[in-house]
């Protein structure tokens, strides 16, 4: 199943982007970009929830319901945990929403990975499986093999740049900074230390951007293509709400966001 409607699925997506492109120099990558646009169309739906989820939970902390509830259990943590569960299911809040897309990701990372792979086959065994992969209506002949240049990279190896006699893994650093950067403004602001939704956020926010930027570091630089477009698209997402709290960012930046008093 996973081969059927994961693998095949990507990896002509790919090919059929790439052949409409011209599949000359450079073309992969841009039909690896192109690639991450239709992704994130497809599961808009997703990210549009994840945008919804972070916009209840910063104006869930300002409401005063939620602000009276926490000064009068402020020395009682398991109170105010229940009544933050009671609040979050009265009013529809799910507090891992910013969380899920980004999971649910992970199929999608996984599968671009070995389509890359697969797509960019030279042995012959390999050649043998993709052209099995290849949907009928495809044009074999004229995709076959791919040009794996773009820019200064080969698609199909982990990217580095050498500086000083140094190899310097450009793109895993600027996938780590962007994952960093999205899932800081989609972080809901709270002041409650108890806050489980806040607490999960704040962990992804560390963890997310070491993991794909460890991704980035060892496996096909096509990946971190689709990282930093795929980071880039979610950032100006959720900016063009309005909700960016820009502040995330900093050191202590986490806090409750000032609003502009309603006349």
């Amino acid at each position: 199943m996973w081969e059927q409607f994961i693998i095949q699925p990507m990896t002509n997506l790919l090919l059929f982007i790439y052949d409409l492109l011209g599949h000359g120099p450079h073309t992969f990558g841009f039909a690896i970009i192109l690639f991450t646009i239709v992704v994130r169309l497809i599961t808009w739906p997703l990210n549009a929830s994840q945008v919804k989820g972070a916009q209840a939970m910063q104006e869930l902390q300002n409401d005063k319901e939620w602000q009276d509830i926490q000064k009068k259990y402020a020395k009682d943590k398991e109170k105010i945990a229940q009544e933050q569960m009671r609040i979050y299911k009265e009013r529809g809040i799910n507090p891992f929403a910013s969380c899920l897309p980004t999971l649910i990701q992970f199929p999608i990372i996984i599968g671009l990975y070995q389509s890359i792979i697969r797509a960019l086959s030279v042995m012959p065994l390999d050649m043998l499986k993709l052209a099995r992969t290849i949907y009928p209506f495809q044009n074999v002949e004229g995709i076959i093999p791919l040009n794996s240049k773009f820019l200064w990279m080969n698609l199909g190896s982990p990217e580095s740049v050498q500086f000083l006699g140094y190899a310097v893994p450009t793109l895993a650093v600027v996938v780590a900074l962007t994952t960093y950067v999205q899932s800081k403004l989609t972080m809901p602001a709270t002041s409650n230390p108890n806050d489980q939704g806040a607490q999960m956020s704040g962990m992804m926010s560390i963890y997310m951007p070491l993991m794909l930027g460890w991704f980035a570091l060892n496996f096909a630089s096509g990946i971190a293509i689709y990282f930093i477009t795929s980071n880039a698209l979610g950032i100006i997402q959720y900016a063009a709400t309005g909700r960016a709290n820009w502040g995330n960012l900093l050191p202590g930046g986490n806090k409750k966001p000032t609003t502009s008093k309603k006349k």
